[in-house]
This record gives structure tokens, C-alpha cells and sequence, in this order.
């Protein structure tokens, strides 16, 4: 079963060190209230509380008093989506997932056994923040979010999302914060 991202350009020691676009988390944010980012470094979080590789996200629980925000490293999602689905009932937190839009995979599949929503972001394709200065070509498949949620049964539901929407309200809440 496949379980990881294929067909990335970008050198492997720098292919999961990316940013989600601000805009878009904070779009987010205020629809679901993330605590924590499950998933982070110092200079990518966009939580004030996060998991970074040291602490090993795969193996300590995921203590959150919000929502779980977790854009994994593309490089092997199966063992984030098995993750989140467990926290999401220990925490009895919603669980939100950025990952590249691909039915095909094995981890896509592997989701669809417990995720309550799967959201297609259509319009066009997320463009990730590197951590580090680079230049790459940008991301080259669309992006989707996985939603647990802890007191619904998983209804599998697809649903869709204009990339422009997101960013017109993250930009919105930019506005605010300035």
C-alpha cells in the first residue's frame, strides 16, 4: 500500500520543511480554534502551542484544550492519518489535516475508515511557505483537509471549498490582527 507523497521535485533533506500560507490557516482558525499544531518546527508553527520532530508527534499524545491543526510531512502521511484519528477521540478535539488532494493513495483510503469530512479546496493549488530560502517550482497537486470530529460518528463526507473564499477570509482576519 502506498503510503507516502510521489512525485516531488524538491530535494528530499528539504521536502517537508514548508509552511502552511497564513491566510489560509487563519480562514481556518476561525472556523475550528486550534490549540495545537501537531506537526511543527519553531519556524513554521502557527500555533503557540506545537509538537516539533524532537517531540515526536507519533508517539506522545496530543494534549489540547482547541482544535488540532497537522500539515504532516508529506513524505509519509499513513502514520499521521492513523494518529489523528486516535487523538481525536483521546483529546475529544476536532482533528484538522492538510495533505495533498489524491484519492489514490494508500493513506487516502486508510482515512476514509474513520474521518468525518474530507474537503476538496478547488479553485487552485495551495501555495506552501519554505521554511527555508529556495527556489522550487511550488506544489504540484491540489491540497484537501481531513476532519475528525470527536462526537460525530464518520459520516465520510465530501465537500468543497474555492481556495480564493479561504484566502479572502484569512485575509479578512489578517486585516483585524494588523
Amino acid at each position: 500500500m502506498k503510503t507516502d507523497y510521489g512525485g516531488s521535485n524538491t530535494p528530499k533533506e528539504l521536502r517537508d520543511l514548508w509552511q502552511t500560507p497564513l491566510t489560509l490557516f487563519l480562514a481556518l482558525d476561525l472556523e475550528f480554534g486550534f490549540y495545537l499544531d501537531a506537526a511543527a518546527s519553531a519556524d513554521n508553527t502557527l500555533c503557540a502551542h506545537y509538537l516539533t520532530e524532537r517531540d515526536n508527534a507519533l508517539e506522545c499524545d496530543w494534549k489540547s484544550y482547541g482544535s488540532i491543526w497537522c500539515n504532516p510531512p508529506y513524505s509519509d502521511i499513513g502514520p499521521w492519518i492513523k494518529k489523528a484519528a486516535i487523538e481525536c477521540q483521546k483529546q475529544l478535539q476536532p482533528v484538522v489535516m492538510l495533505v495533498p488532494s489524491d484519492t489514490s493513495v494508500g493513506w487516502f483510503k486508510l482515512a476514509m475508515e474513520t474521518v468525518d469530512e474530507v474537503r476538496l479546496i478547488t479553485g487552485s493549488r495551495v501555495q506552501f511557505v519554505p521554511v527555508e530560502k529556495r527556489k522550487g517550482n511550488g506544489n504540484t497537486k491540489g491540497s484537501m483537509l481531513l476532519i475528525w470530529r470527536p462526537f460525530t460518528a464518520s459520516r465520510k463526507l465530501i465537500t468543497t471549498v474555492d481556495k480564493e473564499h479561504l484566502f479572502d477570509i484569512g485575509n479578512h482576519q489578517l486585516r483585524k490582527i494588523a
